[in-house]
């Protein structure tokens, strides 16, 4: 593991879950990657070329700022070494697509932590919307309503453009673009309006809106922000000719459709969310990702979300960016 920051303890238990060694870690910060070491049983090295390149190593995993992610996949690309990179896959899509051409060229396996994807409710609605039980799809949106403290962006690395490529929608609802994408299909073209710094003294957005319109010939909403207190559980919505669904922090809370048969909706009320508390997160769906990525190298085939399925949600958050710079509509490269 790369980076023994919060996220890393998440990654650290679910592998200890599902019975995944983890062997060597590494962190700039060395007191703090040592404590790491030794709370989960690993070998601490000062460097991130000696993770890349150890021998006990099947697969790297990257928990740091979305800005170093090119420079391990680079070593591991040459040390023919696996590698999965917290979302999202980088800062800006030129380095991204860089990335996934250099894995695929190594022969590598490459994937993006999405854990959302291995939600029940996710698997559901995937299963269910390519049966056609909501019918033709009409809106899907997404709002993520989410409040983040002074403190938590009191390093002025937090919501830069240079170490964390934007705000809230790259950082917080880059989730929700990853679900709407993965259920609703490709995003034809966007407007968005943002506010830089609103209510945080940060240079990137904690305030954005965009209006979509999908390549399916759906239309939708996309909502993205750090600014309102204290946290509102993030939605996920579809609505379909024959009902809608909705996604509530990570359960179906809803599901509305006339004369439905088939496999029952796994409808629940009870939701985690991380409005608030970025660690209020399950550990469920980390285990099924990390579970899929191993089944992944172990096969040869790609991992539920891989690098392209990664590039494919940086491009949203881009786009929008891109609109909200020039006041123009963007229309997305069709995937």
């Amino acid at each position: 593991m790369i980076g023994t920051g919060a996220i890393s303890h998440k990654h650290a238990q679910a592998y200890r879950n599902i019975g995944y060694k983890l062997t060597v870690c590494t962190d700039i910060f060395e007191d703090a990657g040592r404590r790491f070491a030794d709370q989960y049983g690993a070998e601490f090295v000062p460097t991130y070329e000696e993770v890349c390149r150890h021998p006990n190593v099947d697969y790297v995993d990257v928990c740091t700022f979305p800005d170093f992610r090119q420079q391990p996949l680079a070593i591991c690309a040459e040390a023919g070494k696996h590698i999965q990179v917290q979302k999202p896959i980088s800062t800006n899509i030129e380095t991204a697509r860089a990335m996934v051409e250099t894995a695929r060229k190594a022969g590598i396996v490459f994937g993006v932590v999405s854990q959302h994807r291995f939600d029940d409710s996710s698997q559901f609605l995937k299963r269910a919307i390519a049966a056609g039980r909501l019918g033709k799809l009409l809106e899907c949106d997404c709002y993520v309503k989410w409040h983040r403290s002074a403190a938590y962006y009191s390093r002025p690395i937090k919501g830069s453009w240079a170490t964390e490529g934007g705000g809230a929608l790259i950082n917080q609802a880059i989730h929700q673009l990853d679900i709407l994408r993965w259920l609703s299909g490709p995003v034809d073209e966007l407007f968005g309006y943002w506010q830089l710094g609103a209510l945080h003294k940060i240079e990137s957005e904690d305030v954005v809106n965009a209006v979509v319109k999908y390549a399916n010939g759906a239309t939708g909403v996309i909502q993205a922000s750090t600014a309102f207190w204290p946290g509102y559980t993030e939605r996920t919505e579809f609505h379909g000719t024959k009902g809608t669904a909705i996604i509530s922090g990570d359960k179906l809370t809803t599901w509305d459709v006339e004369n439905d048969e088939g496999e029952p909706a796994p409808v629940e009320k009870d939701v985690a969310s991380g409005a608030s508390d970025p660690m209020a997160i399950s550990l469920e769906p980390f285990e099924r990702q990390f579970l899929d990525f191993g089944e992944a190298i172990r096969t040869g085939r790609q991992p539920l979300v891989s690098g392209e399925e990664g590039c494919s949600a940086l491009e949203i958050c881009m786009a929008v960016y891109e609109s909200c710079r020039t006041r123009q509509k963007v229309k997305l490269r069709r995937a």
